[in-house]
């Protein structure tokens, strides 16, 4: 598939890296000589220097041939009009970048009238992706399917927990109230999809599915906080804390954001007139000392500056703050911080460049199963993803036990009307069914993917 990524920064860059992994023909359109030095560098892409919103230099592009236009500078108005300009010259399917609050309430009409098929906010995205983690502070990560009625939620072992030290067939038993399936683990740094032989260590990452009330049900079996978020503590008030605590707020929770720029502080203010807004810059120490971090639920740390974020998280968690969350965008630093005592990390270019995959990855399957969601999960080394089973779908009514799956690719949950089960060797798909896969080491465009024949 062809595709034209206009802007090569943070999120452009990694959107261009995952695609081309993937052997899509990838063509970056960027106005910095250093970025395109960089990119030119490190993947395996067509640059083009120049204006992403200019006729001539989308003419240059080859534009007119693009299965799919993505427009990712951090301007919005070049963004909308890219797109544009795009689809006038012959592009099939634009994607903007549109991040500005003016333009949240009039998104439809904008896309509507500038002919961009699909719109996308990262830092909106995230603050959706935060407001997740925060339902289960014991989380390091949880995505949603199913209209938010699925969750799947990745997690620390612990010594204590029943699950710990013995194969998954032994504990199958203790799931029978919480009907769950553990989905895929990760041991040392390496990632399995597991089966009913696999043992669980202490320290491992483990991911887990279920209905939303059975992963409540789960993690108060095993101890862990469920807790309703009472207060929060934020460091930085650009665009991700802003979209998060309108929606704190509207469920009651009390906003505290420590911001160093002032005017960023009094539009802040004007925004949000229940929170409250300090001026003062969140890394420093005494200022998080004389703050009390530690009687807040919930550290976030969401500035600008990736070290800053990871530094000040760890000094919250080691003055006992309960829950700590990082905004990190480097994917160097991911599984870094990930082996640290920080509770979540979360990358909003991440958020965006899956989100673009699995619009991608749709296209590419127009005539088959249709992809819902597609999740990136244990550091990127395995996916989650959600189909809708339709008639194409092979072995339909064929119990799952004489179906051979693909090595590493698991049915982790069939929902048929709205009721989710978790699969068993005399289950069978039916056409209208949603179903859930997770896999490692393959991708997966259609349901028929993960069949091994």
């Amino acid at each position: 598939m062809r595709i034209t990524i206009v802007g090569g920064g943070k999120v452009g860059y990694t959107i261009a890296e995952n695609l081309a992994n993937e052997k899509h023909d990838i063509t970056v359109v960027e106005a910095k000589a250093s970025v395109i030095e960089k990119i030119n560098e490190e993947l395996d892409v067509l640059c083009i220097k120049g204006n992403g919103a200019s006729v001539a230099v989308l003419k240059e592009a080859g534009v007119e041939k693009t299965d799919i236009f993505i427009a990712t500078t951090s301007r919005d108005e070049v963004n909308m009009i890219a797109c544009l300009t795009a689809k006038s010259l012959g592009a099939k399917y634009t994607i903007a970048r549109i991040r500005d609050f003016d333009y949240t309430d009039e998104i439809d009409l904008l896309t509507h009238e500038l002919k961009i098929d699909l719109a996308i906010n990262p830092e909106s995205a995230t603050a959706a992706s935060i407001s997740r983690l925060m339902r289960f502070p014991d989380a390091a990560d949880v995505e949603t399917f199913y209209h938010g009625r699925i969750e799947l939620v990745g997690f620390r072992a612990h010594d204590d927990d029943f699950f710990t030290e013995r194969s998954l067939g032994a504990v199958g038993e203790r799931l029978t109230n919480e009907p769950v399936l553990f989905c895929a683990v990760e041991h040392k740094g390496i990632t399995s999809i597991p089966n009913g032989s696999t043992v669980i260590h202490s320290g491992d990452k483990v991911y887990m599915i279920g209905a939303t009330e059975n992963i409540s049900k789960f993690f108060a079996k095993i101890g862990r906080n469920t807790r309703k978020v009472k207060n929060v503590f934020i460091i930085g008030g650009g665009r991700v804390a802003t979209y998060l605590s309108k929606q704190l707020i509207k469920a009651g929770t009390d906003v505290k954001i420590i911001e160093q720029n002032y005017d960023t502080c009094v539009s802040l203010t004007e925004m949000l007139p229940s929170a409250i807004i300090i001026s003062g810059d969140g890394t420093d120490q005494n200022l998080l000392d004389l703050e009390n971090v530690s009687k807040y639920d919930c550290f976030l740390s969401l500035t600008g500056r990736d070290e800053d974020n990871i530094i000040a998280a760890l000094y919250a968690k080691q003055q006992g703050a309960k829950n700590a969350i990082a905004k990190v965008n480097r994917q160097n630093y991911l599984r870094i911080v990930d082996s640290l005592e920080i509770d979540s990390i979360v990358s909003p270019k991440l958020i965006t460049a899956y989100g673009i995959i699995r619009t991608v990855r749709g296209m590419l399957n127009s005539h088959g199963s249709q992809m819902l969601s597609l999740y990136k999960i244990a550091d990127g080394e395995a996916e989650a993803m959600e189909f809708v089973v339709s008639r194409s779908t092979k072995h339909l009514g064929t119990p799952l036990k004489d179906i051979r799956m693909r090595p590493g690719v698991l049915l982790a949950l069939i929902i048929r009307n709205g009721v989710p089960i978790i699969p068993e060797g005399m289950d069978c798909l039916k056409a209208g069914d949603n179903i859930i896969v997770v896999s490692k080491g393959h991708q997966i465009l259609d349901i028929n993917d993960i069949y091994d024949d």
